[in-house]
Protein backbone atom coordinates (compact mmCIF):
# COMPACT_ATOMS: atom_id res chain seq x y z
CA UNK A 1 0.00 0.00 0.00
CA UNK A 2 1.43 3.60 -0.75
CA UNK A 3 1.64 6.53 1.81
CA UNK A 4 -1.73 7.47 0.56
CA UNK A 5 -4.45 5.99 -1.02
CA UNK A 6 -4.52 4.90 -4.32
CA UNK A 7 -7.62 3.66 -6.39
CA UNK A 8 -7.74 0.34 -7.43
CA UNK A 9 -10.98 0.21 -9.26
CA UNK A 10 -13.38 3.13 -10.85
CA UNK A 11 -16.22 2.42 -12.52
CA UNK A 12 -18.90 5.27 -13.85
CA UNK A 13 -22.34 3.54 -12.98
CA UNK A 14 -24.35 4.92 -15.73
CA UNK A 15 -27.65 3.99 -14.91
CA UNK A 16 -27.71 4.30 -11.71
CA UNK A 17 -25.28 8.25 -12.17
CA UNK A 18 -22.45 6.95 -9.46
CA UNK A 19 -18.93 6.50 -9.61
CA UNK A 20 -17.60 3.31 -7.78
CA UNK A 21 -14.35 3.54 -5.98
CA UNK A 22 -12.03 1.71 -4.54
CA UNK A 23 -9.07 2.38 -3.07
CA UNK A 24 -6.03 0.08 -1.99
CA UNK A 25 -6.43 1.02 2.02
CA UNK A 26 -9.70 -0.73 2.17
CA UNK A 27 -12.09 2.48 1.58
CA UNK A 28 -15.18 2.01 -0.79
CA UNK A 29 -17.07 4.86 -1.99
CA UNK A 30 -20.48 5.60 -4.18
CA UNK A 31 -19.94 8.88 -5.46
CA UNK A 32 -23.10 10.76 -7.11
CA UNK A 33 -22.66 12.18 -10.59
CA UNK A 34 -24.24 15.27 -9.11
CA UNK A 35 -21.31 15.36 -6.32
CA UNK A 36 -19.11 15.47 -8.85
CA UNK A 37 -20.18 17.75 -11.20
CA UNK A 38 -21.27 20.39 -8.07
CA UNK A 39 -18.22 20.27 -6.52
CA UNK A 40 -15.98 20.55 -9.46
CA UNK A 41 -12.48 21.41 -9.47
CA UNK A 42 -12.72 23.88 -12.37
CA UNK A 43 -12.30 27.44 -12.38
CA UNK A 44 -16.19 27.68 -13.08
CA UNK A 45 -17.28 25.91 -9.87
CA UNK A 46 -14.31 27.68 -7.45
CA UNK A 47 -13.86 31.13 -8.85
CA UNK A 48 -11.01 32.65 -11.10
CA UNK A 49 -8.68 33.50 -8.32
CA UNK A 50 -10.57 36.37 -7.11
CA UNK A 51 -11.97 36.59 -3.35
CA UNK A 52 -15.75 35.53 -4.27
CA UNK A 53 -16.65 32.15 -4.85
CA UNK A 54 -19.04 32.29 -7.57
CA UNK A 55 -22.62 31.27 -7.08
CA UNK A 56 -23.11 27.33 -6.53
CA UNK A 57 -23.64 25.34 -9.54
CA UNK A 58 -27.06 24.27 -9.73
CA UNK A 59 -29.58 22.20 -11.95
CA UNK A 60 -27.68 18.82 -11.63
CA UNK A 61 -29.30 16.28 -9.93
CA UNK A 62 -29.44 14.27 -13.13
CA UNK A 63 -26.36 14.94 -14.71
CA UNK A 64 -25.15 12.25 -16.61
CA UNK A 65 -21.02 11.68 -17.53
CA UNK A 66 -20.30 10.58 -21.50
CA UNK A 67 -16.33 9.74 -20.82
CA UNK A 68 -13.58 10.05 -18.27
CA UNK A 69 -9.90 10.11 -19.39
CA UNK A 70 -6.94 9.42 -17.21
CA UNK A 71 -4.30 12.85 -16.54
CA UNK A 72 -0.94 11.22 -15.82
CA UNK A 73 -0.67 8.89 -12.57
CA UNK A 74 -2.73 11.36 -10.54
CA UNK A 75 -6.08 12.44 -11.35
CA UNK A 76 -9.37 11.73 -13.93
CA UNK A 77 -10.83 14.41 -16.66
CA UNK A 78 -14.64 14.02 -16.50
CA UNK A 79 -16.67 14.96 -19.31
CA UNK A 80 -20.32 15.50 -18.35
CA UNK A 81 -23.22 15.46 -20.60
CA UNK A 82 -23.82 19.06 -20.41
CA UNK A 83 -20.50 20.04 -21.83
CA UNK A 84 -18.36 20.28 -18.32
CA UNK A 85 -15.11 18.60 -18.60
CA UNK A 86 -12.73 20.99 -17.40
CA UNK A 87 -12.03 19.88 -13.70
CA UNK A 88 -9.36 17.40 -13.21
CA UNK A 89 -10.11 14.91 -10.19
CA UNK A 90 -7.21 13.56 -8.63
CA UNK A 91 -6.97 10.59 -6.46
CA UNK A 92 -6.97 12.48 -3.47
CA UNK A 93 -9.82 14.43 -4.39
CA UNK A 94 -11.96 11.56 -5.29
CA UNK A 95 -11.18 9.90 -2.14
CA UNK A 96 -12.23 13.13 0.18
CA UNK A 97 -15.75 13.53 -2.04
CA UNK A 98 -16.50 9.81 -1.23
CA UNK A 99 -15.55 9.92 2.38
CA UNK A 100 -17.07 13.56 2.65
CA UNK A 101 -20.45 13.20 0.91
CA UNK A 102 -23.26 13.51 3.15
CA UNK A 103 -21.35 16.18 4.80
CA UNK A 104 -20.56 18.02 1.43
CA UNK A 105 -24.34 18.07 0.12
CA UNK A 106 -25.60 18.78 3.40
CA UNK A 107 -23.56 22.32 2.50
CA UNK A 108 -24.02 22.22 -1.01
CA UNK A 109 -28.01 22.51 -0.16
CA UNK A 110 -27.25 25.16 2.14
CA UNK A 111 -25.32 26.77 -0.19
CA UNK A 112 -27.96 26.42 -3.01
CA UNK A 113 -30.76 27.71 -0.10
CA UNK A 114 -28.86 30.60 0.76
CA UNK A 115 -28.14 31.47 -2.82
CA UNK A 116 -32.56 31.28 -3.54
CA UNK A 117 -31.98 28.92 -6.02
CA UNK A 118 -33.53 25.10 -6.23
CA UNK A 119 -30.44 22.30 -6.86
CA UNK A 120 -33.20 20.12 -8.52
CA UNK A 121 -33.93 21.85 -11.67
Amino acid sequence: MSERPWPTDLEFDRAARLLHIAFDDGAKFDIPFELLRVESPSAENKGHGGATRPPPVTGKANVGVRGADPVGRYAVRITFDDGHDTGLYSWDLLYELGRDRDTLFARYREAVAAAGGADDA
